[in-house]
């Protein structure tokens, strides 16, 4: 449990270094980016000369409206991006349905998440904290026994805190780190029972013809299946997204995951697909397919959402 403690530790350290009356770097200036009002784009940086100092803004002394950031979201797809929720205005973002279907030998199992909340707020300029609680059924059938069995109830709740190290306010590039952790809230088929946890570290690229690069590493934490102790379970997702028509961005994304569980180890690869439209200021919705592109991930995965900041 030892991760864990280190997870605790970088979050309080990192949150106690950014309130006011506590020095904090400013990140390095860099040329200003256009980001379009939609997910997963560099958000754009002031039209004034010199960019207003933000860190004196935390979460009960908002960021003024004219200084906030682009609208940017963690959806769709399975990807996050390195930009915060402005200090003292919050964010939710939500699968409205989210439909996965799973093939092992002779087993279907179809999960369901209606809905799959997460919920944001900015803590300061560079700081957000989140915690997202699903609503999960899962339903399996064995064709060879005909045997099927239903389970409805609340999923594993996460905390996590988005952390931005650069690139925040504009520039080419920007990146954070999201430590988070696991309680087990959900009920035994649902999920495992464990607290697990992990860090996420997502890292964006402004490349030519107003394309947006993500590459996003992460290594957890996990519960092994058999036995009490822990393993380490590797993942890395690399996004491709570009505004195909105002405010209407398409993506493109490889995700892999290799579980190191010492009974079980999986490795999953899929390639999903997503649009999402900013159809109102701080108002978008998306929708989503994933496609498993080996026996061990779930053969299809379709979802659509809605996020809105405040």
């Amino acid at each position: 449990m030892r991760g864990f403690l280190y997870i605790a530790s970088a979050i309080a350290l990192c949150v106690s270094s950014s309130l006011p009356g506590v020095a904090h770097a400013e990140p390095t200036d860099q040329p200003a980016v256009k980001d379009k009002p939609v997910v997963k784009k560099a958000p754009k940086a002031s039209a004034s000369k010199k960019k207003p100092d933000k860190n004196q803004y935390w979460l009960l002394n908002p960021t003024p409206p004219d200084q906030m950031r682009s609208f940017s979201t963690d959806r769709p797809t399975k990807s996050n991006v390195p930009y915060t929720v402005d200090a003292g205005h919050f964010q939710y973002e939500t699968d409205l349905v989210n439909f996965t279907h799973q093939v092992t030998g002779t087993t279907r199992t179809d999960t369901l998440l209606v809905p799959n909340p997460t919920f944001k707020v900015g803590v300061t300029n560079n700081i957000d904290f989140e915690l997202n609680v699903p609503f999960a059924g899962v339903h399996t059938y064995d064709t060879a026994t005909a045997a099927s069995s239903k389970l409805w109830g609340i999923g594993d709740t996460y905390v996590r805190s988005k952390i931005n190290l650069w690139g925040n306010d504009g520039g080419d590039t920007a990146g954070a780190i999201i430590p988070y952790v696991k309680a087990p809230s959900a009920p035994v088929g649902i999920g495992n029972g464990a607290v697990e946890g992990g860090l996420i570290g997502p890292v964006a690229f402004s490349l030519p013809n107003s394309f947006t690069l993500l590459l996003v590493p992460e290594v957890d934490d996990f519960k092994n299946s058999l036995t009490t102790g822990y393993h380490g379970n590797y993942v890395f997702d690399v996004n491709l997204s570009r505004e195909v028509i105002k405010n209407v961005t398409a993506y493109a994304e490889l995700w892999s995951d290799y579980n190191a569980d010492p009974t079980a180890k999986a490795t999953l690869v899929s390639f999903d697909t997503a649009v999402s439209w900013v159809f109102l200021p701080n108002k978008q919705i998306d929708v989503g397919v994933n496609f498993g592109l080996n026996s061990a991930t779930p053969a299809v995965q379709v979802y659509a959402g809605l996020s809105q900041r405040f």
